[in-house]
């Protein structure tokens, strides 16, 4: 009789252990699953985000000209600003393109994952260099140039300045956008892989 009750007790007890496995397996399932679906939003987000601000700044700088009793000045004077222009377009269209991988859970595999990886890399290098090159040439036009006695143009062209000031600062926000994408690209991509195996050597010390 006292044996019997032993069993029962031991099999209730490893069911009790198997259905608080279960429970906890299906807490971590969907712990991972509400991970996914706000990385999800977070990365559709911040891929829809950059479609707005790269057409407002490159609209900007397309309408920017100015004319005055000094001249007359337009971004396509300067090479630095057509580039501005450009990365902003193909970002844009990179964006739309890659929202709908982000969007779709179902689109996603790993050739689609390392594509968008690489693009998101490459694109931030890109937008980063315009801006950053824009800027220089900004710089330039504001301050001036005392050792080439180059003049500031900005005191002849001050509303042609502030709305190259604006596409610039635009596109900053663009590249900190595609910053947060590279991130989260890498890890949607490197999570995918099992981290590799470690075995321990044991060393044998041989006793002459």
């Amino acid at each position: 009789m006292t044996l019997t009750m032993e069993e029962g007790s031991g099999e209730l007890e490893s069911s009790r252990s198997g259905k608080q496995l279960i429970q906890a397996e299906g807490t971590h399932e969907e712990f991972e699953g509400n991970n996914n679906t706000v990385l999800r939003l977070v990365e559709t987000l911040l891929r829809l985000f950059p479609i707005l601000l790269s057409v407002t700044a490159l609209i900007i700088m397309l309408k920017n000209s100015e004319e005055n009793e000094y001249g007359s000045v337009s971004y396509t004077d300067l090479s630095a600003f057509r580039y501005l222009v450009h990365m902003n377009g193909i970002c844009a269209g990179y964006s739309l393109f890659s929202v709908i991988f982000a969007a779709l859970p179902s689109l996603s595999s790993m050739p689609i994952n390392w594509t968008l990886f690489l693009l998101d890399q490459v694109l931030t290098y890109l937008i980063l260099g315009a801006g950053a090159v824009s800027m220089e040439v900004l710089y330039l036009a504001e301050k001036g140039n005392s050792a080439t006695t180059w003049s500031s143009a900005c005191r002849a062209f001050g509303s042609f300045c502030d709305k190259v000031t604006a596409s610039i600062a635009i596109t900053f926000v663009v590249v900190i956008c595609y910053v947060l994408l590279s991130l989260i690209s890498s890890y949607k991509l490197f999570t995918n892989y099992d981290a590799p195996h470690v075995t321990n050597t044991s060393k044998h010390a041989f006793h002459g």
